[in-house]
This record gives structure tokens, C-alpha cells and sequence, in this order.
């Protein structure tokens, strides 16, 4: 008898237990994804200038193509993404896709974001449904024709992006692809400091080589350990400029690199920064001078 109370009040806890692990996993997604949308980067682009409420849009980024505006990315189901399925939240980011059909042109980053893991995509939707829903329609585009066609998204995608998630490098360390993934998959950080071809396409051949033609117009420095990139910085300092914005002769960084840091990667552990300095550290140095680290 007391040994068949006791299965029963085991059975009762456990029952107990996993009624509550919905809501204990879905918090943990949450907190997660709060951190993995500052790595990302999603605030600054994400929200106006000037008094912008969060992740409302509105944010301009002028290209050579014309300026960009970013939409609402809260949880409002009529002007934001609230009324977004999982599958729409994924396609976007992995594959480019708009849940109403089409295809996002290439200055939303989906082109890096592709890298991501299907588990850190849905923490980040977890985190943004969790936030209040902001009612503000998405402003149109100021972009120049063709190159505002939608139906010509089909055919950059064809030529210029390919899909697929971060794969590690086996030869290199784990603190290396860590590095790898937040700085490819997550804060993107080839698609301002690699230069681009005619079509809005980064340069491979030149990854994160610096561009004098980065966002807002700004100068994107050389980051790859090359003598006219970052080849003289340590580790350490690469990542203190992930965390305080100085560089180590003690200028700081301005513009679109600022935002990045002021709105997300000084958020960061320590141990991610380090991670994406030792991977910085290991790509292949490149040859151009325009502008140095930061």
C-alpha cells in the first residue's frame, strides 16, 4: 500500500514537472533569444533614429541602390510579424523568402543569416513575440527601377546567394567556429566590411577586406589580419573594441560600427568576443588599404 502511494506521488510530480517544462523551455528561448538578437544586430537596423520605438522600423540605410527603410519586427499582426508562422520566420531568414510571396532584397542580411541554426532563428522569433506589438505600417523603399522590381530578387538569388547552414571547420578550434558562427551567421559582419560587386553582391575574394562604400556611405575597414587591416591588433584588443568601441591607440569607433557595438555586441559574454577576435585573427590576411581596424 505505501509503496503504491509512493509510485503515485512520483507520477503526480512528474506530471506536475512536465505540465511546467513548456513554459520553463519557452522562457529559456526567450532569454536566449534576447542575447542572440543583439549579436545579430537587430536593434539598430530595426529601429528609427530619434525617438524610433524598438524593433518598429523605420530605421533609413542608404545604398547606391537607394535608401532602404526597415519594416516592423514586432509582434503586431497587422503592420509587424506577428501574425508570422515558425516556417515564415525560418524561410526569411535561411532562404530570403516574404511570407506574402516574393523575395526580400539582399540589404536585409539574410544572406548571412542563412548560416544561422533553425533552433537559434526560432529563439530569436520566441524573444520578439514576447515583446509588446507596436502598430506602425512599414514605409515604402526609396530605390531606383529596375532595381525596385521584386520579381528580379528570383534572379539575384540564382546567381548571387546559396543557402545553408554554418559548418565548422574541423581543423580549426572551438573557440574559433564559435567565432566563425557569430560573425558570419549572426552579426554579419562580411556584409559591411566586404566590398560588393554591381549587383549589391559581397566580393568572396575580398571577405572582409573593407570597403570604401560600406553602409550609410561610411568607410568599412579592413578586418583581416593583414598590415592594412588588423594585423598589428591582439586578440585582446580586438575583442575590448567589441565591448568599449576604442581602439587600441584609443580613438573610437563612429557611425553604423558604434550603433553595432552601443546596441549589441558589448552584450555579449566575454568568451563569445574572444571567440569572434581569435576567429577575425585566423581568416586569410588580405592587401587593401581603406581605413584602419574598427
Amino acid at each position: 500500500m505505501r509503496r503504491t502511494a509512493l509510485t503515485g506521488l512520483a507520477a503526480l510530480a512528474g506530471a506536475v514537472a512536465l505540465a511546467g517544462a513548456p513554459d520553463a523551455f519557452a522562457q529559456d528561448a526567450v532569454e536566449r533569444g534576447e542575447y542572440l538578437v543583439r549579436a545579430a544586430g537587430c536593434i539598430a537596423c530595426h529601429t528609427a533614429k530619434d525617438g524610433g520605438q524598438l524593433f518598429a522600423g523605420g530605421y533609413a540605410l542608404k545604398t547606391p541602390f537607394g535608401t532602404f527603410y526597415s519594416p516592423n519586427i514586432t509582434p503586431d499582426r497587422e503592420t509587424g510579424i506577428g501574425a508570422w508562422t515558425d516556417e515564415d520566420f525560418v524561410g526569411a531568414l535561411h532562404e530570403g523568402k516574404r511570407p506574402a510571396g516574393g523575395r526580400y532584397f539582399p540589404v536585409f542580411p539574410y544572406t548571412s543569416y542563412t548560416k544561422m541554426t533553425r533552433e537559434d532563428a526560432l529563439a530569436i522569433k520566441a524573444y520578439l513575440f514576447s515583446l509588446d506589438p507596436v502598430s506602425q505600417p512599414n514605409r515604402d523603399h526609396g530605390i531606383m527601377f529596375p532595381f525596385s522590381m521584386r520579381i528580379l530578387q528570383r534572379g539575384w538569388q540564382m546567381v548571387n546567394f546559396e543557402a545553408g547552414r554554418f559548418e565548422p571547420d574541423p581543423g580549426a578550434s572551438d573557440p574559433v567556429n564559435r567565432g566563425a558562427y557569430l560573425a558570419q551567421a549572426l552579426a554579419h559582419c562580411g556584409e559591411c566590411h566586404t566590398p560588393r560587386n554591381m549587383m549589391g553582391a559581397t566580393d568572396e575574394d575580398m571577405y572582409l577586406a573593407g570597403t570604401p562604400d560600406g553602409p550609410e556611405g561610411e568607410v568599412a575597414p579592413n578586418i583581416t589580419p593583414h598590415s592594412t587591416g588588423i594585423g598589428d591588433w591582439s586578440e585582446a584588443d580586438i575583442a575590448e573594441l567589441l565591448k568599449s568601441g576604442f581602439k587600441p591607440d584609443f580613438d573610437n569607433v563612429q557611425g553604423t560600427m558604434d550603433e553595432a557595438i552601443e546596441d549589441g555586441l558589448k552584450y555579449l559574454t566575454d568568451a563569445d568576443r574572444a571567440a569572434i577576435a581569435a576567429y577575425l585573427k585566423s581568416v586569410p590576411p588580405i592587401d587593401n588599404k581603406v581605413g584602419s581596424g574598427g
